[in-house]
């Protein structure tokens, strides 16, 4: 999921500057951003509201805000929220799907859940408790119900504008352990099980299965093509569309999109894309595997907002994490990867590893307008 889903990610590698530097500049400082664009927007949209100065519909609708900070696969951004009274409605927008990586649309669902959790959050700052439910039968609607409560500030609340999925390499340092049982007490809820890696065996072994997903999709002309559609190389595609994968948010250097799209097009490739995961893996302190007791709406669900509290606890600490979610997608690889998590028929739902690492430029998101039903 961005993946900002595997919720994520993938763009040229390093090669393609060298060989369009003539239309490249440096990432998060290109030219073509106009003015009162990608930055000003950056400001705007990752930032709190004014707790003070916010009630009724207005609080929902910052709290609606809240919830389109949350990661999403490929930054598709795929839902819809209805308020209504002390209520907000999230339903998936089946318009925005993923089909190739997410052909069932778990992903999706999980950035749901991804969604609902930052909104609780949100509205426990705010001085109301949310109550989160799922209505498979109903539309595949999420309903979160309101009532006032004392106001409960928390670091994972503050963290929301903070978290970002940092697809670079870390710097293989060490968490403490005190730190990673915090992480495992924010995964582990609402019926999912989270399971933490941080030997460099168990880290090579889950390369392995990372690389096979990989290369799988590598090979797969639909998976590339849809990739290819949610990427945005420069500062005007992102402020345009304010949805997808800039590239900038991978560390890459912008450039015009048509010079973007042939770049993509001559180093996208298997062995390179590879060795990135190769590196980002074994620089990573560990990953963590998130297993939803259901493999239904509803756990897919709970298994987006378990590894949003993750994500929100580990951005507290001062860490990065991002997706590599391939031995999930790919179908051929998945029973091989539950095999080696020892979950039996349980299907496992998310993958991410962690660190320590460097501050890359921030995704867009749609207004609040825009995704109102």
């Amino acid at each position: 999921m961005e993946t900002e889903t595997g919720m994520t990610r993938r763009v040229f590698n390093k090669g393609a500057a060298a060989v369009v530097l003539s239309a490249a500049v440096p990432a998060g400082c290109s030219g073509d951003d106009p003015a009162g664009g990608y930055g000003e927007l950056v400001a705007t949209t990752w930032r709190h509201a004014e707790r003070h100065e916010t009630q009724g519909r207005a609080l929902l609708k910052e709290l609606v805000r809240y919830g389109t900070l949350a990661a999403n696969s490929h930054n598709s951004q795929p839902w819809r929220f209805r308020i209504e009274t002390n209520r907000i409605v999230v339903r998936p927008d089946f318009s925005r799907r993923c089909p190739a990586v997410d052909p069932d649309d778990h992903h999706l669902f999980a950035s749901l859940g991804c969604a609902a959790e930052n909104i609780a959050l949100a509205a426990a700052a705010h001085g109301l408790r949310a109550s989160i439910s799922v209505d498979s039968a109903g539309g595949s609607a999420i309903r979160i119900d309101f009532e006032q409560a004392p106001a409960a500030d928390s670091p994972a609340f503050r963290a929301i504008t903070e978290r970002q999925c940092t697809r670079a390499a870390y710097d293989g340092k060490p968490v403490a352990a005190a730190d990673l049982a915090s992480l495992e007490r924010a995964a582990t809820d609402y019926g999912v099980a989270a399971q933490l890696f941080t030997s460099e065996g168990d880290k090579e072994r889950i390369l392995e299965y990372v690389v096979a997903g990989n290369t799988a999709q590598m090979r797969d002309e639909a998976f590339v093509a849809e990739l290819k559609y949610w990427l945005r190389f420069n500062e005007s595609a992102a402020v345009e569309h304010r949805d997808g994968l800039f590239s900038a948010t991978t560390g890459n250097p912008t450039m015009p999109t048509w010079i973007g799209k042939i770049a993509f097009g001559v180093f996208f490739r298997e062995g390179a894309e590879n060795d990135k995961y190769r590196d980002h893996i074994r620089s990573s302190a560990g990953l963590i595997a998130f297993v939803a007791d259901r493999n239904d709406e509803q756990g897919w669900v709970d298994a987006g907002r378990s590894y949003q509290r993750f994500a929100l606890e580990a951005t507290a600490l001062g860490l990065r994490h991002a997706f590599v979610n391939q031995p999930i997608e790919v179908p051929e690889v998945r029973p091989q990867f539950a095999d080696y998590l020892g979950i039996g028929d349980r299907r496992p739902n998310l993958l991410v590893r962690f660190g320590y690492g460097p501050e890359l430029p921030r995704s867009l998101r749609r207004p609040v307008d825009d995704v109102l039903s």
